[in-house]
C-alpha cells in the first residue's frame, strides 16, 4: 500500500435471504477490482442458496426462487471469490456484514479455504467521519454526490455506487495507510443512525434509552457516541451539584 491513489482495492457486496449471518444465505455476490482510474476487472454471479428467499428480502433487491434457480451453489463460487480478493484491500459499505457472511459460508459448508483477516474499509464510517451527508446510506450518499443512480438494489449496482462514494470520502486523505489508522479509532455521531430516536442529535434523547442502548451489541462508533452523551450529562450533573451549596439538602 502506498499513494491512495496509486492503490488497488477490491470492492464486494452481497445480497441474501435475510440480515441474519448464522442462518441466512448469499444469493447474489459482485466484487470489483479497481483503482482510481479505472475498474480493472469484474466477478459477478446469482446462487442458490438451497432454500427459498423470503417476500419481504426479495422485495428489496428483486431476487426471486426462480432467478437463482440452477445458479451455482455457494460451495462453488467461495473459492472464485477468496481468490478474487487475495490480499488486497477490500471497500464496502457496512462490509462487516458481507465478510461475516462470507466467513460462515465457509464454516457452514467445510471448505477448505484459509480464513485470511481482510484488511478493509467501511465507506459507512467513513461517512459518518465526512459527517456532511444528512443520512448515509449508500443511496443518499450517492444522492449528495451527485452520482449517476446504476438501478435496482442489486449487488454489482450497488458496487459501482460504492466505488465512486468512496473517491469521494477518500479525498481528504493521501495514502490509504491514513485511512486504515484513523478508522482504527471511533468517530463520534451527531445523531442516533437507528432504533425509535433515530435522526435525533444525542443531546435530544432520554437518558434512560441512552442507558439502555449502552448495552447493546451496536458497533464501535454508536456505542462510543452513546457513552460520550452519557459521559457528558454525568459531568453536567456533578458541575451543578458542586455550584450548588443546597444540592444536598
Amino acid at each position: 500500500m502506498g499513494l491512495l491513489h496509486k492503490d488497488t482495492f477490491v470492492c464486494l457486496d452481497c445480497e441474501t435471504t435475510g440480515l441474519d449471518p448464522q442462518n441466512d444465505r448469499i444469493i447474489e455476490i459482485a466484487l470489483v477490482r479497481f483503482d482510481f482510474e479505472c475498474i480493472i476487472e469484474t466477478f459477478e454471479t446469482l446462487i442458490d442458496p438451497q432454500v427459498p428467499i423470503p417476500e419481504i428480502s426479495t422485495s428489496i433487491h428483486h431476487i426471486t426462487d426462480q432467478m437463482v434457480q440452477g445458479k451455482p451453489k455457494i460451495t462453488e463460487v467461495l473459492p472464485k471469490i477468496f481468490a478474487f480478493i487475495s490480499r488486497q484491500v477490500i471497500v464496502g459499505h457496512g462490509i462487516n456484514m458481507d465478510l461475516t457472511f462470507l466467513s460462515n459460508a465457509v464454516r457452514q459448508n467445510n471448505l477448505a479455504i484459509p480464513l485470511i483477516s481482510p484488511v478493509y474499509i467501511d465507506t459507512l464510517r467513513l461517512a459518518r467521519l465526512y459527517g456532511e451527508s444528512p443520512i448515509n446510506s449508500l443511496e443518499m450518499l450517492r444522492q449528495h454526490f451527485n452520482i449517476a443512480e446504476e438501478g435496482a438494489h442489486r449487488a454489482m449496482n450497488d458496487v459501482v455506487v460504492n466505488i465512486e462514494v468512496f473517491k469521494y470520502l477518500s479525498k481528504r486523505f493521501k495514502t490509504t495507510e491514513q485511512i486504515l489508522e484513523r478508522l482504527k479509532s471511533p468517530i463520534l455521531l451527531k445523531a442516533m443512525p437507528l432504533g425509535k430516536h433515530k435522526g435525533r442529535p444525542f443531546p435530544d434523547i432520554p437518558i434512560e434509552y441512552l442507558q439502555w442502548a449502552v448495552h447493546q451489541n451496536f458497533d464501535q462508533d454508536l456505542l462510543f457516541s452513546i457513552k460520550n452523551e452519557l459521559k457528558k450529562r454525568k459531568q453536567g450533573t456533578r458541575f451543578g451539584q458542586a455550584s450548588n451549596p443546597f444540592s444536598a439538602l
